[in-house]
């Protein structure tokens, strides 16, 4: 990424699993949280909802949780730390701390230059481009795993990675990709 681009990647979401390593009674839990929403006939998780942290959590009876909508690994293990410390208050009791792993990072940006994203389509392998159907061009990358929207105005969302540093090479391969095909 060159340096005019640094600054302009901003994270949007960090999805992060954990394990608890403890039994979760869900009906007690949706009992006792407000903003939390349990219909096992429909979902075998149940959904929960905070505003400070604001995070979104799905959290199953074996103890596995989901967490979503915080902005970084420390914000999104501070928002479980806070899902611990609300479930000790309902009577759990953790001998263990939590396993936790970031499972996907969304991020989006601006490349600074108009895309012509018929010409990437037709250069590029791991592209698909349906105009009428989407306005974006999505492209896979082999390394690092990743997707990106690509759009006409330059701008890009980047979906898959598990690492800020991951972001950071996704966009510089992506960049010498346009570069080295002059797009």
């Amino acid at each position: 990424m060159d340096e005019n681009n640094k600054n302009q990647i901003k994270i949007h979401n960090v999805v992060i699993s954990a394990n608890l390593f403890i039994n979760l009674e869900l009906e007690k839990i949706a009992k006792n949280f407000d903003r939390a929403e349990y219909e096992p006939e429909v979902f075998p998780g149940l959904i929960y909802r905070t505003i400070e942290p604001k995070a979104n959590y799905l959290i199953f009876s074996t103890g596995k949780i989901i967490c979503s909508g915080t902005k970084s690994f420390e914000l999104g293990h501070n928002a479980i730390i806070d899902l611990m410390k609300s479930l000790e208050k309902i009577g759990y009791k953790f001998t263990t701390k939590p396993k936790e792993g970031v499972v996907n990072i969304v991020a989006s940006g601006t490349l600074n230059k108009e895309l012509i994203l018929d010409h990437i389509a037709f250069a590029l392998d791991g592209c698909e481009y349906e105009p009428e159907s989407f306005p974006g061009l999505i492209l896979r990358l082999n390394e690092p795993h990743v997707v990106f929207l690509l759009f006409n105005s330059g701008k890009i969302v980047c979906t898959g990675a598990r690492s800020n540093e991951e972001i950071k090479l996704a966009v510089k391969n992506l960049e010498e990709k346009l570069e080295k095909n002059k797009l």
